[in-house]
């Protein structure tokens, strides 16, 4: 095991907590397999650097696992859905270390434009008029605590309102029991009936005041934007770098799982769950959905 040195290494309160989520090595199921080369926490380790720093992966440091290696990790637990189960589980537990029950049942959604780097097909890019940005669109959904439930990368010229039915879509898919969004006025309109009548969700718009001027914090909405700020911490997302829309998300996921990770492990914050944290997981729990 290499020694710790980057600001986006994992610690070993961290680590207890990542490890038994990720998926059974091949090599320990009844089926069988080869051994994996790399620990795991080097795998991990490696991801988060390159969304900290921004670097290319190809410019990975030599002490990390070959570049290869990390980004078929990285590729593969994303499309089996690992990644989601991880962000998950964080985030019930930080609700319960809230007094809150572990799935919210109301939510905030907003959008993002970026800028796209060249590596960014023409298919999947667009330019934001509104903006003026040529890039793809980031969709967030948050819990009222800033929490992130669901991310869905677009071109930046899909208007929120078309975004939004496949992102409230998947969001009634991943989780039925939310109830309510609230959303800016970009989502007002027909989309309101349309996740009424179709997906059963209540869409409150909340709008800026008429007579305001300059910043304004809204109700309700300051809260998504500040999980966006907080994507925007890891320099990865200052620009969009990801050739598949599917990577783009995933690695805005990793972003949002080391802050609750750092947030879970923060010294005083969850007393005593170290110890017991892999009592929390069955054996289910650490398979690939």
């Amino acid at each position: 095991m290499r020694r710790r040195r980057y600001p986006s290494d994992t610690t070993n309160a961290e680590w207890v907590l990542i490890e038994p989520l990720l998926p059974t090595p091949a090599c320990d199921t009844s089926r069988g397999g080869r051994p994996e080369k790399h620990p795991r926490r080097e795998i991990v380790d490696a991801i988060r650097y390159v969304v900290d720093t921004g670097c290319k992966w190809r410019a990975l440091p030599a002490d990390y696992p070959p570049w290869r290696t990390v980004w078929g990790f990285m590729a593969r637990w994303a499309a089996c859905g690992v990644i989601g189960q991880i962000r998950d589980h964080l985030s019930g537990r930080i609700r319960r270390n809230l007094g809150k029950g572990p799935r919210a049942v109301a939510t905030v959604i907003d959008s993002q434009s970026v800028k796209a780097a060249e590596t960014v097909s023409k298919a999947t890019r667009g330019y934001d008029a509104g903006k003026k940005i040529n890039g793809r669109k980031r969709h967030l959904v948050v819990d009222t605590r800033g929490l992130p439930l669901l991310v869905m990368v677009t071109p930046a010229d899909l208007h929120d309102s078309a975004a939004a039915k496949e992102v409230l879509f998947r969001l009634r898919l991943m989780h039925p029991e939310i109830t309510i969004v609230w959303a800016d006025s970009a989502y007002a309109g027909k989309l309101v009936d349309w996740a009424k009548h179709h997906l059963n969700l209540t869409i409150k718009p909340v709008s800026r005041p008429k007579d305001a001027s300059g910043f304004v914090v809204l109700p309700r909405r300051w809260v998504v934007e500040r999980s966006l700020a907080w994507m925007m911490h890891a320099r990865r997302h200052a620009r969009d770098y990801e050739r598949l829309v599917q990577h783009s998300e995933t690695l805005i996921t990793w972003a949002a799982i080391t802050l609750m990770t750092r947030r879970l492990a923060r010294k005083g914050a969850t007393p005593n769950w170290t110890r017991k944290v892999a009592e929390h997981f069955t054996v289910d729990d650490r398979q690939p959905a």
